[in-house]
């Protein structure tokens, strides 16, 4: 398993324009923040919708990377999330990645995306990754 500071280099180094970091990481799973400003916002004050898909993506993806090792060219194939209440405009997104099928060339997980400190999940989303064949593991 690589470690949270690992994946928070690699994170850094790959993707410096992501405003999400990776909080945590453990078997099969991961969190992230993302920081919520004026410029997240969309008419009406609510968390846009590519935000919050930008969240589940890197979550989704530091689960992976915790599980399978650093690889760069595991994809995003599919991400289909559902909207379930409006984010509070004033509040970090937190997104909870959970690994639900690790396969040899796909990898399926799911993502549950919270205003900060909110019980209720403001979406919830199912995505699918492309593992390369030459991955070791």
């Amino acid at each position: 398993m690589v470690s949270l500071e690992q994946i928070v280099a690699f994170m850094a180094a790959e993707f410096p324009q992501s405003k999400c970091a990776v909080v945590a990481v453990g078997q099969g799973s991961a969190t992230v923040r993302h920081q919520v400003g004026p410029g997240e916002l969309r008419p009406g004050g609510t968390v846009s919708g590519p935000v919050l898909m930008a969240v589940v993506d890197v979550a989704l993806y530091a689960a992976i990377l915790g599980e399978i090792g650093i690889v760069p060219l595991a994809v995003t194939t599919s991400l289909n999330i559902n909207f379930l209440r409006k984010p509070s405009p004033d509040k970090d997104i937190i997104g909870v990645a959970r690994l639900l099928k690790v396969g040899k060339t796909l990898v399926v997980g799911e993502v549950s995306l919270f205003s900060d400190g909110g019980s209720e999940p403001v979406a919830h989303a199912v995505g699918t990754y492309a593992i390369p064949p030459s991955r070791v593991g």
